[in-house]
C-alpha cells in the first residue's frame, strides 16, 4: 500500500490494461533486474480450472505498476456457461473488510470520527459492554464482541441454513444489543471478528447520515472509476457480470451462492471483479483516497496495552493485524493480504510493496485454496529476483 508503482492514475491504468492481453510478461524499473515469468507459468497452477462447463475463478497480477497477468479460468454460472473473465464480478466475502476500513478511516479524515471514540459513543443505545469497546478495537478484532454467527447458531439450532431469514447489518446490530459482556476483555486478546465489521458498516451509517452501500459507491468506487463494484443488497441493486457460487458434492456441482448470513455488508457484502480491483490496488499504491500518514494506522499490527504481541483466545500467537489487512511477512516479504470464504466462494489478495507486486485470485468453487494459489505465483517472481 506504501509503494509508488510506475502508473500514477486511474486512467493511465486503465490504458494499460485495455492494452495488454492475458499473456504475461513482467518488466522490471529503477535499476532492478529484468523479471520475466511466462503465462504458462502461471497457467499451471490453474489447469484444473480451465473447463467451460465447471466454476472457476479469475486472476490477476500486477508487477511494477502494470498488470501483467489477467485471466479468468471456467465458468461464472453453470446456468449460463457464461466464461469467467477480468470483468465477472465476484461476492468478496472478507476482501470487503479493506473498503469498511477505508471507509471508516475517511470518516476520521473528516473528523466526524475518532479510532478511540466508544461504541457506545457512535450507539448510544448500545449496552454498558459498549463502553469498553474503542473503533479501533474494532478494526483490528481485538473487540472480543461475540460472533453474530455463533448467536444464530443457537438461536436455530437444528434448522437447515436455507430455512433461516437472512440477516441484515442492522440485525446483527441488534443481536448484540442483546449480549451483556465481551468474549474478553477488549485489547487484550486477537479474536478474528465479523460482528466487528458488520458493527463499522453500521458505524459508517450512523456517522455520514448515508447508508453504507451509498457511502461506498459515492466515496470510494466512483471517484476511483470503479463502475461495476457494489455493496450487494438483494432487491435494491444488481449485480452486473455475476459469478454465482458452487459447491462440488457427490452427485455434481451445486450452486451455493447464498446463505443465512450473506446479506450483511460489511463484513463481506462487497462484488467486485479484476478490472476494478486493479483500480483500487493503483489508487493504495498512489494514496489516492488518504496520504501516506493518514494510511500508517490500516498498516499498523495490533499489539496489547503493553506493546507485546496479542495472543489468540487458546493462547496461540495471534497473526499481525492492521485495519482490514493481514500484516504477516511471507519468506521474508513484506505483505499486507487478506482472504475471503463464504458460501461458493474463496478469494485472496496479496501485496508486497517492496516487490512492486500484487497478485489477485477471485474464485466461485468452495475447494479452491486461494490465498495458496496466490502464494505460489508470487513465488515465481521471487525466485527470479
Amino acid at each position: 500500500m506504501m509503494r509508488v508503482g510506475i502508473v500514477n492514475s486511474i486512467g493511465g491504468f486503465a490504458v494499460l490494461m485495455a492494452l495488454l492481453s492475458s499473456s504475461s510478461i513482467s518488466i522490471a524499473t529503477h535499476a532492478q533486474v529484468s523479471v520475466v515469468v511466462s503465462a504458462a507459468a502461471i497457467d499451471s497452477f490453474f489447469a484444473k480450472f480451465v473447463s467451460a462447463h465447471d466454476p472457476g475463478c479469475a486472476v490477476f497480477v500486477i508487477k511494477d505498476g502494470l498488470p501483467v497477468f489477467r485471466k479468468g479460468y471456467g465458468v461464472a454460472a453453470l446456468r449460463t456457461l457464461r466464461k469467467i473473465g477480468p470483468e465477472t464480478n465476484f461476492r468478496l466475502a472478507s476482501l470487503t473488510k479493506q473498503f469498511t476500513a477505508m471507509a471508516v478511516m475517511q470518516l476520521v479524515h473528516d473528523r466526524n470520527l475518532h479510532y478511540e471514540d466508544r461504541l457506545t459513543d457512535v450507539f448510544s443505545d448500545f449496552p454498558a459492554y459498549g463502553k469498553t469497546i474503542t473503533i479501533r478495537q474494532l478494526l483490528n478484532h481485538t473487540s472480543g464482541l461475540t460472533d453474530y454467527e455463533d448467536i444464530m447458531a443457537k438461536q436455530y439450532a437444528g434448522i437447515p441454513d436455507d430455512k433461516i431469514p437472512q440477516i441484515r447489518d442492522a440485525g446483527v446490530l441488534e443481536l448484540l444489543k442483546r449480549e451483556t459482556a465481551t468474549k474478553f476483555t477488549p485489547g487484550s486478546h486477537w479474536a478474528y471478528s465479523n460482528s466487528g465489521y458488520v458493527v463499522l458498516a453500521m458505524v459508517v451509517e450512523k456517522r455520514s447520515g448515508m447508508s453504507f452501500g451509498d457511502f461506498l459507491r459515492q466515496r470510494i468506487f466512483m471517484p476511483l472509476k470503479m463502475t461495476d463494484t457494489l455493496a450487494y443488497e438483494r432487491g435494491s441493486n444488481e449485480v452486473a457480470h455475476r459469478a454465482y457460487g458452487h459447491t462440488r458434492t457427490a452427485e455434481g456441482w451445486s450452486e451455493t451462492d447464498q446463505s443465512s448470513t450473506s446479506a450483511t455488508l460489511g463484513d463481506g457484502g462487497v462484488y467486485t471483479s479484476l478490472d476494478d480491483l486493479a483500480k483500487w490496488d493503483a489508487a493504495l499504491t498512489a494514496h489516492t483516497l488518504l496520504t501516506a500518514k493518514e494510511m500508517e494506522p490500516a498498516l499498523t499490527a495490533a499489539t496489547a496495552a503493553n506493546g507485546v504481541p496479542l495472543q489468540q483466545m487458546d493462547g496461540s500467537l495471534a497473526p499481525l493485524y492492521g485495519f482490514g489487512w493481514f500484516l504477516d511477512p511471507y519468506k521474508g516479504h513484506r505483505r499486507y493480504s487478506h482472504y475471503g470464504e463464504t458460501v461458493g466462494f474463496r478469494n485472496a489478495i496479496h501485496r508486497f510493496p517492496d516487490d512492486r507486486l500484487t497478485v489477485i485470485v477471485l474464485s466461485n468453487r468452495a475447494e479452491v485454496d486461494a490465498p495458496a494459489l496466490a502464494e505460489s505465483v508470487a513465488d515465481l517472481y521471487f525466485v527470479k529476483r
